[in-house]
């Protein structure tokens, strides 16, 4: 059986639902990737030293956005932060 932190990676790189990923969900698979939160009203910023990229993320309904979601997976793939069972 896969651990709920493997189903939420997994769910995200697949992308059939990013308008349905949980942002505590997001949020706490991106602190495990090693990024350091920083909240600035309803806003999470993520960041993490080899990455170039700044991830400002804002919850809808409890639910992450799409776009963002978007983006995570982007940052994900282009730095290899899955590990090797979920390359491509």
């Amino acid at each position: 059986m896969m651990a709920k932190r493997d189903k939420i990676l997994d769910t995200l790189l697949r992308g059939t639902s990013d308008a349905n990923i949980a942002f505590s969900d997001l949020c706490g698979l991106l602190k495990r990737l090693g990024f350091i939160e920083r909240i600035r009203g309803d806003h999470h910023i993520f960041t993490r030293d080899e990455v170039e990229e700044i991830l400002n993320l804002q919850p809808k309904q409890g639910k992450a956005k799409a776009y963002q979601v978007k983006q995570v997976r982007a940052v994900i793939h282009r730095y290899r932060l899955a590990g090797d069972d979920h390359d491509e």
